[in-house]
């Protein structure tokens, strides 16, 4: 079996594969990566965690209450000396004492250090989901990283394979035009190395597409070695405006709305903080049960059982300047807090722009690209014909050819790039997580 025909069998196989293979949309990945990404699973737990530390039980509102019991049994040989001299002995005397309680405290006020740390615990609740949103997103944006280059390279092997074809069929018409003493063996060989480097061109095209597979099921959270075919069909959102993303990115991207969160968290906590200073009145109250038995005491039984209350107001007057430290530190916090969200929106309007001019200058390239093919497509026909008829050498037809390819590969790197460029501007305006894909 010649080398030809082990490449022709090589694409049967390849064409026969690709039937069985399953069709991963876009919006399958999506529900994929929210189910299996091992990323997202992990920040979606330390939510849970959050949402835990963020409820009632969390915050002291409400009271403690305890239960203790408890027995004890002695046996003892005793000896009592009175003072006239008279010794009393009592052998085997034994002791019994039970005693039961149950109680109740209650903070009645605390500064209102109770409130605010509720409210901060809820606080960092928001900044737990917020963090989870940005590896949400950050996963969804390399998913679809891959995901595309899964596309560009599915495109790409189509377009080597048809350019292999093309130089199969060349080489046949060589070796016949030689047999017929129509050509030198010199074009055949010609033919042959083309084939070969068109052949190596598609096996390595093969590879990358295969790498590239295995890296989008590991980013879905699924077997690596899950066969499957993608959606190469690309659309455009052409209405991107400055001004209206900026205002989006303001009010929805997420880097401004973790910023706002932790300046609500930083002033819970400067309140918390402050609440220090203030007293404390605690309501406790307990219910006790007690019985004990002595043969070696005057009283050999003795029962009692009763209420107690009471209310105590603890103040700290004076910690050695800690709690005043705390709200030093807190203001600070505070000043850097918002240094760094004007910072943040000063960085994302930057971001914004340069993005957007990326995103206009890939759809620009995408359409000088398009035209480009469209004019390749038509050299390379012009060029076959003259080929066919003699009237050009193989070189040149050589080289329109690997320009159509290099033009359709160009194209494919285009689309996709100008693509990846939208997503980048869906993430910076916060619309990410909403479009559908």
């Amino acid at each position: 079996m010649n080398y030809i025909n082990k490449i022709t069998i090589l694409f049967l196989l390849c064409v026969s594969i690709s039937y069985a293979q399953e069709k991963l949309t876009k919006d399958q990945a999506v529900s994929l990566a929210l189910e299996n990404n091992y990323g997202i699973k992990i920040a979606e737990n330390n939510v849970k965690i959050a949402k835990n530390n963020s409820r009632i039980y969390n915050t002291g509102y409400l009271p403690r209450v305890n239960a203790n019991a408890g027995a004890n049994f002695s046996l003892n040989n005793t000896e009592i000396t009175f003072r006239d001299g008279e010794i009393n002995e009592i052998n085997g005397a034994e002791a019994q004492s039970y005693s039961t309680s149950i109680g109740i405290a209650y903070t009645l006020f605390d500064g209102f250090g109770r409130s605010y740390n509720f409210k901060r615990l809820k606080e960092t609740y928001n900044l737990s989901k917020l963090e989870a949103q940005t590896i949400i997103e950050n996963s969804i944006l390399q998913i679809f990283t891959v995901y595309y280059q899964v596309a560009q390279l599915t495109e790409d092997r189509k377009n080597i394979e048809t350019s292999l074809t093309i130089s199969k069929q060349r080489l046949e018409r060589a070796n016949y035009s030689f047999e017929y003493g129509q050509s030198t063996k010199l074009e055949v060989l010609n033919a042959e190395v083309d084939v070969n480097n068109d052949s190596i061109r598609y096996i390595n095209s093969q590879r990358l597409l295969a790498n590239a597979k295995r890296d989008l099921n590991l980013l879905l959270g699924r077997n690596i070695a899950t066969n499957f075919m993608v959606d190469t069909n690309i659309s455009f959102n052409l209405t991107f405006n400055y001004d209206t993303l900026l205002e989006k990115a303001k009010k929805y991207n997420v880097e401004i709305l973790k910023a706002k969160t932790s300046i609500a968290l930083n002033n819970y906590n400067l309140k918390f903080n402050k609440s220090l200073l203030l007293p404390s009145i605690i309501f406790s109250g307990s219910y006790g049960y007690n019985k004990s038995k002595n043969d070696a005491s005057i009283f050999i039984n003795q029962l009692s059982n009763g209420l107690n209350t009471g209310v105590n107001l603890t103040w700290n007057l004076f910690d050695g300047g800690i709690s005043k430290t705390k709200i030093q530190n807190s203001k600070v916090a505070a000043d850097n807090l918002e240094v760094q969200k004007e910072q943040i929106e000063s960085e994302l309007q930057r971001t914004i722009a340069n993005s957007l001019e990326t995103y206009n200058n890939a759809l620009f390239i995408l359409q000088a690209e398009e035209k480009n093919v469209e004019t390749n497509k038509r050299n390379f026909s012009r060029t076959e014909e003259q080929f066919k008829l003699g009237q050009i050498t193989t070189i040149e037809f050589r080289q329109a050819q690997i320009n159509l390819l290099n033009a359709q590969s160009n194209l494919n790197i285009a689309k996709y790039d100008a693509k990846n460029a939208e997503l980048v501007l869906l993430q910076l305006s916060g619309e990410l997580l909403n479009t559908s894909f």
